[in-house]
């Protein structure tokens, strides 16, 4: 079965879709990168080191920070203290224990 989508159109749909992806979460402020990785394995942070490793595939020089900023919509520094919480004692366990579980696959 052929794809009915060229290539082209195939990147175009990827990238507009991140950009939707990343709006959403600069608008879900309220969504901790804890929760994010305690429930799907990906925060934010995950989401500026691949922009980091996609850029450095294309010999794009982009640093973390940079990436952070794409990301976040504003400088991270700036992000964790306007949004970021103090993880609770029950997120801290369920992130330790995805953590023992990720090194393990």
């Amino acid at each position: 079965m052929s794809d009915p989508v060229s290539h082209q159109d195939r990147l175009e749909i990827e990238a507009a879709v991140y950009r939707r992806l990343v709006e959403h979460l600069r608008g879900k402020t309220e969504v901790q990168n804890i929760d994010l990785m305690n429930l799907a394995d990906f925060c934010r942070n995950c989401l500026s080191k691949w922009y980091v490793a996609a850029a450095q595939e294309k010999g794009i020089e982009i640093d973390y920070e940079q990436a952070r900023e794409t990301v976040y919509g504003m400088p991270y520094a700036e992000w964790k203290s306007h949004y970021q919480k103090e993880a609770s004692a029950e997120q801290k366990r369920a992130f330790t224990e995805g953590q023992a579980r990720r090194e393990k696959n």
